[in-house]
C-alpha cells in the first residue's frame, strides 16, 4: 500500500525525517530513517530521485511510503438513506464510518459502500464530515449533480445544523467569531486553534436544554449553526468556549487522550472522563438547493441511540 504525502506550507524548511516523525508520531527517529532509504518513493514531476532523511522539505513536495497491508478496523458496513431522486442522494451516516480511503481504510469507507450500493451511478458526497460524526451527508448521484452540490456550498447557499452534548452550563445561546489555524502548538498534529492568522471562522450557538450527567456534571444540548466550513469548527469553537463536546478525544479534557487512544492505549480512566466512545456531535438538520430544480430541499435525521441514550441519562 502507498501512502501518500504532500508537504504543508507550515513545514517549510524542516528535515524529511524531522517531518515524517512529526506525521507518524509511533515511529522512532530511526525507523523513520531506515523507511525514508528504503520505503519512500518521490511522486511529483521533476522532485528529486532521490530523498534523504536530511532533505528539506518545500511546500508541494510529494512522495510515498510503501508499507504492509494491514487489516481494516471494523466500522459500520450499512448507513440509512434520507432522501433519493436520483439527482441527490442524502444519507444518514453512521458514527465510525470514514467518508473517503485513507492510510488504514479503503473498504470500510462511505465511498467504498456507496459503489456497491449503487453500481450504476456515480455518487459522490458534496462535503465532508468527521468519521465519527453521525448525521447527514449530502451527494449527488451523477457527476454534474455532485458539481452542482458543491457549487451551492462554495456559494453559501447550504445551511447545516448539527446537535452537539457538552460539558458544562451555557445560560443562553451565544456566537463565537474566531479565525481557526491547524498550528504547531499542539501534540495533536490534526487539531485546529483560534489563532490571530487563521481564517475567518464564525458559528451561532442555541441552547436546547441543560441537565446533569450521571455524577452531577452539567450537561448541555446545543443547535450549532456554522456560518462557514473550517475543518473541526464547532469542536474547535466549543473547546475555545469552555464547553467542549462530551466524547472529544482531540478537542476534550485533555489532548494526551487521543495520542493514547491512537496507540490502542486508551485507559479505563479516559473512557470514564470522555463518557462517551465517540464525540457527541450529529448533523442534524440541511437546507440546500436541489441540484437540479434548485428548489429548497430541507432534510432531518434524529439524534442516532448512542446520544439519545445518553442525553436521557443526564437528569
Amino acid at each position: 500500500m502507498r501512502v501518500r504525502f504532500t508537504v504543508e506550507e507550515n513545514y517549510r524548511g524542516w528535515r524529511l525525517d524531522r517531518y515524517l516523525q512529526e506525521k507518524i508520531r509511533r515511529l522512532s527517529r530511526s525507523q523513520i530513517q531506515r523507511l525514508i532509504e528504503e520505503r519512500l518513493e518521490a511522486e511529483a514531476p521533476g522532485g528529486p530521485e532521490h530523498l534523504k532523511p536530511s532533505t528539506r522539505v518545500v511546500p508541494g513536495l510529494s512522495f510515498a511510503l510503501l508499507r504492509e497491508v494491514e487489516p481494516e478496523p471494523e466500522t459500520p458496513m450499512e448507513f440509512r438513506i434520507v432522501h433519493d431522486d436520483g439527482a441527490l442522494l442524502v444519507v444518514d451516516k453512521p458514527s465510525g464510518l470514514p467518508i473517503h480511503p485513507t492510510a488504514r481504510y479503503a473498504a470500510h469507507t462511505f465511498t467504498a459502500l456507496a459503489r456497491a450500493r449503487f453500481p450504476d451511478r456515480k455518487v459522490d458526497p458534496a462535503h465532508r464530515i468527521d468519521r465519527e460524526t453521525s448525521g447527514l451527508l449530502a451527494c449527488g448521484g451523477a457527476r454534474e449533480h455532485t458539481t452542482a452540490l458543491k457549487r451551492s456550498f462554495e456559494r453559501g447557499l447550504v445551511h447545516k445544523t448539527y446537535l452537539a452534548i457538552v460539558e458544562g452550563a451555557p445560560g443562553e445561546g451565544f456566537s463565537i467569531d474566531a479565525p481557526l489555524a491547524l498550528t504547531l502548538a499542539s501534540t495533536v498534529r490534526v487539531r485546529m486553534h483560534v489563532h490571530p492568522l487563521g481564517l475567518p471562522s464564525r458559528t451561532r450557538f442555541e441552547v436546547i436544554g441543560c441537565r446533569s450527567a450521571p455524577g452531577g456534571a452539567p450537561i448541555a444540548l446545543l443547535a450549532c449553526f456554522p456560518e462557514t466550513g473550517r475543518q473541526h469548527q464547532i469542536r474547535a469553537h466549543l473547546h475555545h468556549a469552555g464547553l467542549p463536546i462530551v466524547g472529544d478525544k482531540i478537542y476534550g479534557p485533555d489532548e494526551a487522550i487521543f495520542d493514547r487512544f491512537t496507540k490502542h492505549q486508551g485507559t479505563d480512566a479516559d473512557r470514564l472522563r470522555l463518557r462517551l466512545a465517540r464525540h457527541a456531535l450529529h448533523a442534524w438538520r440541511l437546507e440546500l438547493p436541489h441540484p437540479v430544480t434548485r428548489e429548497l430541499t430541507r432534510l432531518e435525521a434524529p439524534l442516532p441511540p448512542d446520544l439519545a441514550g445518553f442525553w436521557e441519562s443526564c437528569a
